[in-house]
């Protein structure tokens, strides 16, 4: 069994035994074989390994948007295979803020209106608000009113953050977060994301393809072919 936070009796994040199996052209593929592995409030945790080592499928399944095929997920100790369509979608709405290598912003949008909307969709007073305070916590308040297309790569980074941070969730997952950023701001958005696990106690799970970009993890993950090869803490 390899887990992050093993001393703990209790983890915001559980994965027990996960196995998570596709059919591809009619052949069985196993995506996860096997995945045990604990984050706990607060901790910045990397997953590491090539494309296709089961980085993303894991992201998934700890994201409630997909379910194992054996095994258990337990977010909050809550097991997300016994949750319905309503309760799956008020879990991932209450605890869980994502953040892509595309940064899937709404172009129409403004940015102050890509942050508020995770709180609109869930009919939350105050939503203007809570976003423009997100905005400063990124520093990008005096930005509010542009629209994406009118900003750097980082910026609109900085945006999905903001967006992703604007409920205040338990645990922010993050899939190659600096894919599409050069070196420098790159570590802009990698040491953001420490300052979030580490001032707001919320839990962070990367999945990068870089040693590099996950030098500022509490423990790094490494995967291969679906398994967990080795944990080290840092």
């Amino acid at each position: 069994m390899v887990g992050i936070s093993e001393e703990r009796s209790t983890a915001l994040l559980r994965l027990q035994d996960v196995k998570k199996q596709y059919v591809s052209d009619g052949q069985p593929v196993k995506a996860l074989d096997g995945v045990t592995l604990d984050v706990a409030d607060g901790e910045f945790v990397a997953l590491v390994g090539r494309s296709g080592c089961g980085k993303s499928t894991l992201l998934n399944l700890s994201g409630a948007m997909d379910f194992p095929s054996s095994g258990k997920v337990l977010l909050d100790g809550i097991d997300t295979s016994t949750l319905d369509d309503a309760g799956l979608t008020q879990l991932r709405r209450e605890k869980v803020g994502f953040i892509f290598q595309s940064f899937q912003l709404l172009h129409t949008l403004s940015v102050v209106e890509n942050v508020e909307l995770p709180l609109l969709l869930a009919g939350v007073s105050g939503a203007r608000v809570r976003a423009v305070e997100r905005l400063k916590w990124v520093e990008l308040e005096e930005l509010a009113g542009r629209l994406p297309h009118q900003l750097s790569g980082g910026q609109m980074q900085r945006v999905a953050i903001a967006r992703a941070l604007v409920h205040s969730p338990r645990l922010v997952l993050a899939d190659e977060p600096t894919g599409n950023l050069d070196t420098t701001t790159g570590d802009v958005i990698l040491k953001l994301l420490k300052r979030i696990a580490r001032e707001q106690g919320t839990a962070i799970l990367m999945a990068t393809h870089s040693l590099e970009a996950s030098a500022l993890s509490d423990a790094i993950v490494r995967m291969r072919d679906g398994v967990i090869m080795q944990v080290v803490r840092q």
